[in-house]
C-alpha cells in the first residue's frame, strides 16, 4: 500500500468517525428537544398517520363553526400559541391547532409525497374523526396552500379561509434549491443526521430575524416556541419536502382558485422578506372576488404575531352566519 493510499484510507476513517459522532450527537439532541417540549395536546390516527393537535374552547351545537389553525414550514403548532392567537380564539370558538405531518409531534411516513393536497386529504379525514365540520381554516405561509387545497378538494369541511402571509403563485426560489438535497433519499438521510442539524441551529437566529423583520423577534419566543423541535432530523426532512413541493403545488392550484366558493380573508405585510406579498397576496385578492385583503402596518412575514387582534376579528366575521364581507382592499 502506497503512502497516498494509506492517507486516503485514514482520511476516510476519520471522516466516517466524525459523521458517526455527529449522528449520535444529533440523535441525542433530538431526544432532548422532545423531552423539553413534550406534546401538550392529543393525538388522532388516520390512514396510519398519528397527528398531534391541541384543542380549546367550546361552542354549543349550531352556535358557530370551529376554527382550525395550520402552521407554516419550519414550524409547529406552538407558533399559534406564541402569537397569542390560539388563546384569543378559544374565548369564543372551538379552536383546533394541528402539527402538520412530520412537524412538531406529528408523524410523516415515507409512503407519499406530502404535497399540500396530500396533507389536505389527511386533515379532512382527521376532521371527520374529530367532528370538525364547516370550519374556518387559517393557514400561515406554506399552510395557506394546504388550506386552499382543503377548500377545493373537501369543500364541505370549510366555511371560510384566513390566509396569512401566503404563497399562491409559482416563482423561482433559491431556498427550494438549497434544501432539495435534504429531501432526497439516502443523501438526504446522511445530511439530516450529520451536518444539517448543527447548520440549521446556527442559522436559526438569523432566520427568525428575517421572519419577524422589520419588527424585533419577541423576547418571549425562545420560551414559548419549540424551535429545537424544528431542527431534529425527522422534521428537517419534512421542512425540505415542503420547500421543494411549494412552487409546483402553487402552479397546480392557481388554475383552480376561481372555483373557491367560500369567503376568504387575506393578511399580508408589505415588508415581508420571505414572500413578495404584493405579487402573491395582492394578486390572489384580484383572483378571488369574495375576498378581503388586509395589509398589516410595519409588518413582515409574521402577521399573526404583529396584529393577532386583527386576525381574530376577521375570523369572527368569517364565522358569523351570513355576515357580509367587505371586498375592498384595506391598507
Amino acid at each position: 500500500m502506497t503512502d497516498r493510499h494509506s492517507t486516503i484510507l485514514k482520511t476516510l476513517g476519520i471522516t466516517a468517525l466524525a459523521l458517526g459522532g455527529l449522528a449520535v450527537t444529533n440523535t441525542l439532541a433530538a431526544r432532548a428537544a422532545e423531552r423539553r417540549y413534550p406534546p401538550d395536546g392529543r393525538f388522532v390516527t388516520v390512514d396510519g398517520v398519528r397527528l398531534h393537535y391541541m384543542e380549546a374552547g367550546e361552542m354549543e351545537a349550531g352556535e358557530g363553526p370551529p376554527v382550525v389553525l395550520l402552521h407554516g414550514n419550519v414550524s409547529a403548532l406552538g407558533d399559534w400559541l406564541a402569537s397569542g392567537l390560539f388563546d384569543r380564539l378559544a374565548q369564543n370558538h372551538r379552536v383546533i391547532a394541528f402539527d402538520r405531518p412530520g412537524m412538531g409531534h406529528s408523524d410523516r411516513p415515507r409512503d407519499r409525497d406530502w404535497t399540500p393536497e396530500d396533507q389536505a386529504d389527511l386533515l379532512a379525514k382527521a376532521f371527520a374523526v374529530l367532528g370538525i365540520e364547516n370550519a374556518v381554516v387559517a393557514g400561515h405561509s406554506y399552510a395557506t396552500l394546504v388550506a386552499l387545497a382543503l377548500a377545493l378538494d373537501h369543500p364541505r369541511t370549510v366555511k371560510g379561509l384566513a390566509l396569512l402571509a401566503g404563497y399562491y403563485f409559482p416563482t423561482k426560489r433559491v431556498d427550494a434549491v438549497m434544501v432539495a438535497p435534504v429531501a432526497t433519499p439516502v443523501l438526504g438521510d446522511l445530511l439530516r443526521y450529520t451536518v444539517s442539524p448543527p447548520f440549521s441551529k446556527a442559522v436559526m437566529p438569523a432566520m427568525l430575524k428575517t421572519l419577524f423583520s422589520p419588527r424585533p423577534v419577541p423576547d418571549h419566543l425562545t420560551e414559548t416556541f419549540p424551535a429545537a423541535l424544528t431542527t431534529r432530523p425527522g422534521q428537517l426532512r419534512a421542512n425540505a419536502q415542503d420547500g421543494v413541493t411549494m412552487a409546483p403545488a402553487a402552479d397546480r392550484l392557481q388554475h383552480r382558485y376561481a372555483d373557491i366558493a367560500v369567503p376568504v380573508a387575506i393578511f399580508a405585510g408589505h415588508e415581508d422578506r420571505i414572500v413578495s406579498q404584493e405579487d402573491q397576496s395582492g394578486r390572489l385578492h384580484h383572483v378571488l372576488p369574495n375576498s378581503t385583503l388586509h395589509w398589516v402596518p410595519d409588518c413582515g412575514h409574521m402577521v399573526h404575531h404583529a396584529d393577532p387582534g386583527l386576525v381574530e376579528r376577521r375570523i369572527d366575521e368569517l364565522s358569523a352566519e351570513g355576515a357580509p364581507l367587505r371586498v375592498a382592499a384595506q391598507r
